[in-house]
């Protein structure tokens, strides 16, 4: 069956959020409802049957999903339920009926064990992601609402959940020359391609400020890598390249330069929803592939009217696939559009891409949009 045809898809028109939503109350009360269909089944069933397996999962489901009391309580509950269904033939302690009681016994306090096992992995796991966040506010942190005149907006999407920053990387920059923009995606994941970001972004910086041409940023960040690789002795043989589009903003003017370095094109959305993809005219080597070859750096310059938005975004945005292998195509579904803001764009092709890939895709996704009031 096709993704589309899961029985845990969300019915056409219901978001995803209130399906969730749903199932975690269902499962929450799962428990009672498992001692509740216990009792039942123990009065309606012949003697010889028993209910023991209905009031032994009812703590064993509550342990890892609920706090220790509800796990105590749902425990105590499944005893008592036990001990009420034996009521009508009189408790005795025959064989089987110790052996029942000793067994939800059992499994009520393995049940507390593994909610305490579960609760310290968990609090484990949510120091691990504040140490991430903190880390990706660190590394890549959101730029302002508005830069230099322009509205700005940037987007991270982690390809796997719980993990925050990987290898794209996204900074802007007012400067004397105009608003600075870079967008890339270092090759590699884990720490290193982490270590290759701050990099990037740190060279960025400095040389947004003090470097006249885009082709003098895109030169700084080129030594600079190549700098860190020799240093560390094998961030550049493990991470190898970085592909990176640089995009300047001059105060006033109405246009965007442009300068790629073998990433995906940015887009411009119009006013009007017309959409132009801003290919190179010649390729580009990326970031740190100097050795191979020496290709002159090409700034190109392309008219930003009032209102257009221009687009940079990773490659996650390009390649996530559908059940079929399709590629997301981002100027298709962009063209004849028109968004409130850079906010509400970057959260529509989000939303989009989630959907396209079936909730899940497999590299990150980096975006970064600017509009001119």
């Amino acid at each position: 069956m096709g993704r589309s045809g899961h029985f845990l898809d969300p019915p056409a028109g219901e978001p995803e959020e209130e399906v969730i939503s749903r199932v975690r109350a269902l499962v929450r009360v799962l428990p009672a409802l498992l001692i509740l269909a216990g009792i039942v089944y123990d009065y309606a069933a012949p003697r010889p049957f028993t209910a023991i397996p209905f009031f032994t999962a009812a703590p064993l489901i509550a342990a890892p999903l609920s706090s220790l009391r509800t796990t105590v309580v749902t425990g105590a509950a499944a005893l008592f339920a036990g001990y009420v269904v034996h009521l009508r033939y009189g408790f005795t302690a025959d064989v089987d009926s110790v052996t029942e009681t000793v067994t939800v016994a059992t499994v009520a306090v393995l049940a507390v064990v593994i909610n305490r096992v579960v609760r310290r992995g968990d609090r484990r796991l949510a120091s691990a992601r504040e140490i991430a966040e903190a880390v990706q506010r660190a590394v890549l942190p959101e730029p302002e609402a508005r830069i230099g005149g322009f509205e700005i907006a940037a987007r991270y999407e982690a390809a796997h959940e719980g993990a925050f920053i990987g290898g794209d990387l996204y900074a802007v920059q007012d400067t004397v020359y105009g608003v600075r923009l870079v967008l890339g995606d270092v090759r590699g994941k884990g720490m290193g391609a982490v270590a290759a970001v701050a990099v990037v972004i740190g060279a960025f910086r400095e040389a947004a400020e003090q470097e006249a041409t885009l082709e003098g940023v895109a030169q700084r960040l080129e030594r600079a890598l190549a700098r860190e690789g020799a240093r560390r002795d094998g961030l550049e043989a493990a991470e190898g390249f970085t592909t990176a589009v640089f995009a300047e903003i001059p105060h006033g003017d109405g246009t965007v330069r442009i300068l790629n370095r073998g990433h995906p094109p940015p887009l411009l959305l119009s006013a009007d929803g017309t959409l132009r993809t801003l290919d190179p005219a010649e390729p580009a080597l990326p970031l740190g592939m100097g050795d191979l070859g020496a290709w002159p750096d090409r700034v190109e310059e392309a008219p930003l009217p009032a209102g257009a938005t221009l687009l940079l975004h990773t490659d996650g945005l390009s390649e996530a696939r559908d059940e079929h292998g399709a590629f997301f195509d981002p100027a298709a579904r962009l063209t004849g559009r028109v968004f409130r803001s850079p906010v509400t764009l970057l959260a529509t092709l989000a939303d989009e891409v989630r959907r396209h890939s079936g909730g899940g895709t497999t590299d990150d996704m980096a975006l970064l949009a600017v509009r001119r009031p």
